[in-house]
């Protein structure tokens, strides 16, 4: 999955978002607005990860997302 086509369309994939990482609130999602280095940190503060274990996280979970 495009980067763009998620941060373009974010108001869709908020869903898909909330639905892997549940910890992130609604306030987290209208900060991060589309932006990956955004999620990648909410991701690195709410779940107390590393940057390189977000970084995989998000790149499995765009991997994942095929061709939505």
């Amino acid at each position: 999955m495009n980067w763009e086509r998620i941060s373009g369309n974010w108001k869709q994939f908020r869903g898909h978002v909330k639905e892997r990482w549940g910890d992130l609130t609604d306030d987290d999602l209208d900060r991060i607005e589309g932006r990956r280095e955004q999620l990648v940190g909410r991701i690195e503060e709410r779940y107390g990860v590393n940057r390189e274990r977000a970084e995989s996280e998000v790149r499995a979970w765009e991997d994942g997302l095929g061709d939505l």
